[in-house]
């Protein structure tokens, strides 16, 4: 008979006693259940004693969590937390270094759990850390714990980062400024600033003045790889604090000192493998640095501007008055204003006359000015021969430099994502970024001769200029996805995938989509469905099974903080915990938790996710939108919030989870695995093998070679 659900059975421990096995009734007083366990043992003052998980990250048992209890869990007995606290407050103020040490261990551990956090805050237990560290007394060992205390106390929300007293603020930023500091010392004062700084405007300012720049680029340096990933961390947090005028400022400054180029050689291309959280920081670093474009990209032309039109007259200089031997000074008015419209119209304006107009647009505004003026000087050749090359073909197929400059430069900024908000999980960052100075710049450049090459290629005429420009960004965005370490590499890439090369791509897949369409093949595809849809399954639950490494945000965009989840072989219980930065793949016995697959009830995403609706609405946020989802499990309906750390991991976890939940596969990763799955199963059953002889056993694996002298890394040849 099944016992009822209020009902668990469970195993308590205690050092030096028999384990004891009972069935914890849920509707019981803990008070009650602590002093029937306590009487089992000859335990007076019950009250003293509280319940904690066994595994894990040993969780207190307070009324309001006993309800995450599982049948089968282990729980220790142990001190309550208003007693540790007690014996911590004292123990950290012991004059006893050891015993100090000990203590400050012990509340760095401890205060991971919110129920003894809260015990040792009401005690004023932060203020005696504030001691410790104003005083200045204590170093190394106990002044990382006391640190790391702290950070765990703070974590909680309890206590505003607002109410730090100036001295204990000076103190940190010491700690940061000095150069003969222990480096774990150092890792967790810039972890408490990089705290501080979204919390208010008054203690980013007094971050920004006490820790300059340069201190923060000196830690950037360093073979120190977490300490170099925290430099990093404040650096983000500064930049993604300060006003538009102040990132400018820094942004102007990092570029003084050489920063691409150190990201790019030292971080980037350095021996260790690059980080997720790294990876992170390097791509809101490269959203900060193109979002510096968007106020010039909003930005309409000022026809009353002196030095817009004094940009907009260089145009035409550059290219024109060059080669005229008669200076236009010495005609009339109304003859120079007509020389002026007619060298305009070669230059590919639709408004000749007011060539101004064409730059009302916004986006992308003055953008598509300040492209054409760099190119126009930075590239004085390439620009002349564009716009005389053009202006000598025939009316009907010269390529409008202006029209085109002006399309392009919205073009890249669309695909690039200039202007919008950096999302709070991707890593997606491009190499090249890191790789040149005035990277749209440049970018540009390489793809307004683009642009020209493939007009020519396609024999273009002005009616024919939006399928140019469609042309132009397939071809922009098929070699951005091989990701391409350089600019250079780039405009290898870019000019081989040619208007003839797209075209081949477009036809194949054109005639695999034909091909897919016959009736006959339509049965096929129908009846190879079921089995190839059973392998997707498979595939999935595999990749449950071999489990994700997820990371938890908070509102104050902390990223330090995993867990990991993996499904158990025989599909029945999902194991998860906190694991340490570094760790991929943990045992699924150094998971501590774990959910039954019986008692899962729902699965959650997007909108509908307890964790989506308790952060603020905006932009910011959609990208945390798409990958979220949550498990709704056992009677009282409690949730396990994930944020997948990409689109992908988030469609194989979706999928996995509604197979267990006897759900259809709804992800769109499931149909584009089918129709690649389909595709290739196609075309081995419509292969022609009539007078081709099929062995009936595989052909023999060749023996290793002698040496592999011939392997080539392409990747050093990329750099």
């Amino acid at each position: 008979m099944a016992p009822p659900k209020d009902v668990v059975k469970i195993a308590i421990q205690m050092v030096g006693a028999i384990p004891q096995l009972i069935e914890l009734q849920q509707s019981k007083p803990l008070a009650s259940v602590l002093k029937d366990i306590c009487d089992v043992w000859s335990l007076p003052n019950a009250e003293r004693y509280a319940l904690q998980y066994a595994d894990g990250r040993q969780t207190y048992i307070t009324e309001s969590n006993r309800g995450e209890i599982k049948n089968g869990s282990i729980l220790w007995l142990t001190t309550s937390p208003d007693q540790e606290a007690e014996g911590l407050y004292s123990g950290i103020q012991s004059n006893n270094l050891d015993v100090k040490s000990d203590s400050l261990k012990r509340l760095a551990s401890l205060s991971q759990d919110v129920t003894f956090a809260q015990e040792f805050i009401n005690r004023n237990g932060l203020k005696q850390i504030f001691s410790i560290v104003e005083e200045g007394n204590d170093t190394g060992e106990i002044l990382a714990h006391t640190l790391k205390a702290f950070m765990e106390l703070m974590e909680h929300d309890f206590v505003s980062w607002e109410t730090l007293s100036a001295a204990f603020i000076k103190k940190i930023v010491s700690y940061v400024n000095m150069n003969s500091m222990d480096a774990s010392v150092q890792r967790l004062s810039l972890s408490i600033l990089e705290n501080m700084v979204p919390s208010s405007r008054l203690l980013f300012e007094l971050v920004r003045k006490e820790v300059t720049l340069d201190r923060l680029l000196t830690h950037l340096q360093v073979t120190n790889t977490q300490l170099q990933l925290k430099a990093m961390a404040l650096l983000i947090a500064l930049l993604l604090a300060a006003t538009d005028a102040e990132r400018r400022d820094m942004m102007d400054y990092l570029r003084e000192r050489n920063v691409r180029q150190f990201i790019h050689k030292n971080i980037i291309h350095s021996s260790e493998p690059l980080g997720d959280e790294m990876a992170h920081y390097l791509y809101v670093l490269q959203s900060i640095s193109l979002n510096l474009h968007e106020r010039r990209m909003r930005t309409p032309m000022d026809p009353y501007s002196q030095e817009q039109r004094e940009l907009l007259q260089s145009l035409r200089q550059t290219a024109f008055e060059s080669e005229s031997e008669t200076p236009t000074s010495n005609f009339s008015t109304e003859r120079r204003r007509s020389l002026c419209a007619k060298e305009f119209r070669k230059l590919g304006f639709v408004n000749n006359s007011n060539p101004a107009q064409d730059l009302y647009r916004a986006p992308p505004g003055l953008l598509a000015l300040d492209n054409m003026v760099y190119f126009s000087r930075h590239t004085p050749n390439a620009y002349s021969r564009f716009v005389l090359e053009n202006s000598s073909r025939e009316d009907k197929h010269e390529c409008p430099f202006a029209r085109s400059s002006i399309q392009l430069t919205l073009i890249l900024c669309e695909i690039l994502h200039v202007g919008e908000p950096c999302s709070e999980t991707a890593q997606a960052f491009y190499p090249m970024f890191f790789g040149q100075d005035h990277f749209f710049e440049e970018l540009f450049c390489i793809c307004i001769q683009l642009v020209n090459k493939t007009w020519k290629e396609m024999r273009a005429t002005q009616e024919d200029f939006d399928k140019v420009l469609q042309v132009v960004r397939e071809q922009i965005t098929r070699t951005l996805s091989l990701k391409p370490t350089s600019l250079e590499l780039f405009k290898t890439r870019v000019n081989v995938l040619n208007y003839s090369e797209i075209l081949k791509l477009r036809q194949t897949e054109r005639l695999h989509q034909e091909e897919t369409l016959a009736v006959p093949v339509l049965e096929l595809r129908e009846r190879l469905k079921p089995e190839l849809l059973e392998l997707i399954r498979q595939q999935r639950l595999l990749r449950l099974c071999e489990g994700t490494l997820f990371r938890k945000i908070s509102s104050r965009r902390r990223q330090d903080k995993l867990w990991y989840c993996r499904l158990s072989p025989n599909h029945k219980v999902l194991h998860y915990g906190d694991v340490e930065e570094g760790v991929h793949s943990p045992p699924i016995e150094s998971l501590p938790e774990k959910i039954p697959v019986a008692d899962m009830k729902a699965l959650l995403v997007g909108k509908e996710c307890p964790h989506t609706k308790e952060k603020s609405s905006g932009k910011q946020n959609k990208d945390v939108l798409e990958l979220a989802f949550s498990i709704v499990y056992d009677v009282e309906e409690y949730c396990l919030n994930f944020i997948a750390p990409t689109r992908y991991e988030f469609c194989l976890w979706t999928d996995g989870l509604n197979m267990l939940l006897g759900k259809e596969m709804t992800s769109e990763r499931t149909q584009t695995d089918l129709d690649v799955l389909l595709s290739m199963e196609l075309k081995l059953r419509l292969l022609d093998l009539e007078n081709i002889s099929i062995p009936d056993t595989p052909p023999p694996v060749p023996k290793p070679p002698s040496n592999l002298n011939f392997c080539y890394d392409f990747s050093h040849a990329e750099q």
